[in-house]
């Protein structure tokens, strides 16, 4: 029997924000995702714990298959959230690919030992205490650069002297290196994976949503 299309609508996975399922559902399109259990078997021989297929197996359901718009750091980053062969990370642990770049980068996209999102560069840098809190973040992304009236960019030494005292982390987005903060009005985002993950602090780089009134602080 022939396999039944594939929607391109996706359908969002439980316990997000209402701001992340509308950004999934309507921008975001599904594709036909690869069964992974198919591996299991082969995965077993090479070694791989039977816990990490399980893990990997879990995040495919989920995820495998969701194509999202562009971030807007780290080259868009994944272009499908996809599943790939489980690996060690150096003394990390094991972790797995969570889909490919979408240009080519000095660094791989992961999910890490304890479920953080992050890169694989000069060293592991987990980036969100989970794949829930990148997908929140492009959602956050979206939303502020749809409603702020000025976007400003600020680098390097700049970032740092940014005076966030009156702000209050973002909790959705999960952030552990990168990160997320809301003010009066405005939305700031702090990228700090890249230099860190590549001893590059000229990587450094922030992006300041103004002009946010209340609702657009949160948008759902």
């Amino acid at each position: 029997m022939a396999d039944q299309p594939v929607s391109p609508v996706p359908v969002a996975p439980a316990g997000l924000s209402r701001r992340a399922q509308r950004f999934i559902e309507t921008e975001g399109i599904r594709v036909r995702r690869q069964d992974i259990r198919r591996y299991r078997d082969a995965w077993i021989e090479l070694g791989i714990p039977a816990a990490e297929i399980e893990r990997a197996t879990a995040f495919q359901d989920r995820w495998g298959g969701l194509a999202l718009p562009p971030a807007p750091f780290y080259e868009g980053g994944p272009r499908i959230l996809d599943v790939g062969c489980p690996e060690e990370i150096r003394t990390e642990g094991w972790s797995f690919p969570a889909g490919d770049c979408r240009v080519s980068m000095a660094y791989s996209f992961m999910i890490g030992p304890d479920g953080t999102f992050g890169i694989d560069a000069n060293r592991w840098t987990p980036l969100h205490a989970g794949i829930d809190g990148w997908v929140e973040s492009l959602a956050l992304a979206a939303h502020a650069r749809r409603w702020a009236t000025t976007v400003t960019r600020v680098t390097r030494k700049a970032v740092e002297a940014l005076d966030l005292g009156e702000f209050e982390p973002v909790p959705e987005v999960q952030g552990v290196t990168d990160s997320w903060w809301r003010g009066k009005d405005s939305l700031i985002a702090v990228y700090r994976g890249e230099a860190v993950g590549l001893d590059a602090p000229q990587c450094l780089e922030a992006h300041i949503y103004s002009g946010l009134d209340e609702w657009a602080l949160h948008g759902g």
